[in-house]
């Protein structure tokens, strides 16, 4: 009865929320909404309507269902403020995110929301910087730890850090933690909070591995769905244009040419084709630079410093690189290539488009790769335009008017120009307006002029010229039989340097090698810790490496080709508690995993 009764009570909770309601509405405290109104916000959004009166009671298990950029953090962090008790200077409430970015993301928005709550301290823990640093913020006492998987597992295993008090445990963008490799991670965080009342999980999407998770940890938990799982932002144009491998790149720049108000993201799948893209766009005059693997912290954090005030117009980055950037006012998302899979387009597509704003998410696609265009039409419930890539006189036409634009609705009330108009008038008696215009247009244009004139047109016009709309019949039955969208493509496009590209189709192929070593579980390693102790050994860095395959004695270590001799030398022959260590090449004569092992 008493079951029936709360079951009840959560879901007209639920169904109390159908119209938009201000955050003293839905339960807030004064403190925070005082907090938030300063920030310019007065409604909740509809995943905050929807989860924030179930989680302010601090005791129901809850799975959040939303795109990036629906206002999620707040949905949690706000319940979490309100729950915290100020006078206890222990970690209370856990929030796991997968990637330093987003990591310290929420916890500035959090410092925000929490600016009328003295006494409230939230901590951020993450890799790449001083652990014992951290260490020592833990020790002044603070309330809500914000951490990656494999920085917090760190702490755990040094007593840095206690979660036997932990209340309140939150997942935030669990399918990415997922995608990268941290569901062991997660599962052994769950177990080290053993009185917790309650999880909380938010997630743009719900692979099968989550709902075993959720399942296995939480208790008849709230679900709500804001949108459809799975579908991508209906604020977002998606657009594409066709064009052969070998014009990607002179594709790419007429399409940023031909949008000169552009302030977007450029994904790409490898961090070589990042770093490539980036240097030859900087050498022909573009305000751009990249995000990859290779960058430290500090030269991440002035790329993304540069790119937020605007310094610059464009970001190259790969997809690990980008998880957990959130800018506003992005008008672009460009797909160099596209991605192996649905839910990677889903993410990259929702950097634009957000609070409302229109948003633009183009790909450049090669003519075999037209199949995953209806992969994600027919998942994603959406609908891919396709356009003509803009000829020389496009490009040219376009800047013009541009240019045109900026100069007719330039200020010119301050300053005190009125004192040169006469010496000007004087300068150019000799001229007509009109070639005064052309001299105008001529300084800005010479360059786009020289570059167009003789532009090739880089479209395929063998294949449907005329569509502009979804993909037609005829496309869907010449494409009949193509393998699913997320394997390799067999003899598919193979990038800006002609290297196979993408993790999954390098995987098994040239450009990952599968390593032995003979360190596991037993040696008292979970994947977090392994993965710190040979990157720490052989000076690598994390973007190399694919999939690890840990078990009680031995572990499989997948690593970009060019890195495995130097982790082989680096690993191979040094000695863990007492042990040597064997490292070699798996598929080369060194032991073999069983293919009967669980």
């Amino acid at each position: 009865m008493k079951k029936t009764e709360e079951m009840n009570k959560t879901n007209e909770l639920i169904e109390a929320v159908k119209t938009k309601k201000t955050f003293t509405e839905i339960g807030i405290s004064d403190s925070l909404v005082k907090a938030v109104t300063e920030l310019g916000y007065t409604h909740a959004t509809e995943i905050q309507e929807r989860s924030i009166p179930v989680l302010i009671s601090g005791t129901k298990d809850f799975i959040g269902l939303a795109q990036t950029g629906t206002g999620k953090t707040a949905a949690f962090g706000l319940p979490l403020l309100q729950l915290i008790k100020t006078a206890e200077r222990y970690p209370q409430a856990l929030v796991v995110c997968p990637t330093r970015e987003l990591c310290m993301q929420i916890v500035n928005e959090m410092n925000l929301f929490k600016k009328h709550i003295p006494g409230l301290q939230v901590l951020a823990v993450y890799g790449g910087t001083s652990i014992s640093m951290q260490i020592k913020d833990l020790k002044r006492g603070v309330q809500i730890v914000v951490a990656t998987p494999g920085r917090l597992i760190d702490l755990i295993e040094r007593k840095a850090i206690s979660l036997e008090k932990i209340e309140y445990v939150v997942l935030d963008e669990a399918d990415e933690m997922l995608n990268m490799g941290f569901q062991d991670d997660i599962e052994f965080i769950l177990k080290n909070t053993p009185n917790r009342e309650s999880i909380w999980l938010f997630s743009a999407t719900m692979p099968a591995e989550i709902r075993k998770v959720s399942k296995r940890y939480m208790k008849e938990p709230v679900e709500v769905t804001i949108g459809k799982v799975n579908a991508t932002n209906k604020s977002i144009d998606h657009q594409y244009y066709l064009t052969s491998a070998q014009h990607r790149y002179e594709t790419l720049k007429r399409i940023i040419d031909f949008n000169p108000g552009i302030y977007g993201i450029i994904f790409t799948r490898t961090k070589a084709d990042a770093q490539e893209v980036a240097q030859r766009l900087t050498r022909e005059g573009y305000d751009i630079d990249a995000i990859h693997g290779d960058l430290t912290q500090q030269q991440r954090d002035r790329v993304m410093g540069q790119f937020r005030d605007k310094s610059l117009q464009l970001l190259i980055a790969t997809d690990v690189a980008a998880r957990g950037i959130d800018v506003k006012g992005i008008t672009h998302v460009i797909n160099f290539e596209l991605p192996d899979d649905v839910e990677v387009y889903t993410h990259r597509s929702g950097r634009t488009g957000r609070a409302g704003s229109q948003g633009i998410c183009i790909s450049i696609v090669h003519a075999r790769e037209s199949y995953r265009l209806r992969q994600i039409e027919n998942i994603n419930k959406c609908t891919f335009h396709k356009l003509d890539i803009p000829s020389g006189k496009d490009v040219c036409r376009k800047q013009f008017f541009h240019v045109m634009d900026k100069l007719m609705s330039t200020d010119v009330s301050h300053g005190d120009y009125e004192t040169y108009v006469p010496m000007l008038a004087e300068k150019f008696a000799d001229m007509s307006k009109e070639e005064i215009l052309k001299r105008v247009a001529a300084l800005e244009f010479n360059r786009f002029l020289s570059y167009y004139e003789n532009a090739q047109d880089l479209n395929i016009r063998a294949v449907d010229k005329n569509r502009r709309e979804p993909m037609q019949q005829q496309d869907r039955n010449r494409d009949r039989g193509r393998q699913e969208f997320g394997g390799a493509t067999r003899g598919g496009d193979r990038g800006l340097r002609g290297e196979a590209s993408g993790r999954g189709a390098a995987r098994g192929a040239s450009g990952y090698k599968r390593l032995f070593v003979n360190l596991g579980t037993k040696d008292g390693f979970y994947k977090a810790s392994f993965l710190q102790f040979i990157l720490d050994m052989s000076d690598l860095r994390k973007e190399v490496l694919g999939k690890i395959d840990m078990r009680d004695m031995n572990s499989w270590v997948e690593i970009e080709a060019g890195a495995a001799k130097q982790m082989i030398q680096s690993v191979d022959g040094k000695n863990y508690k007492g042990r040597r260590i064997r490292m070699n090449d798996a598929d080369s004569g060194g032991p073999r995993r069983n293919n009967n092992e669980g």
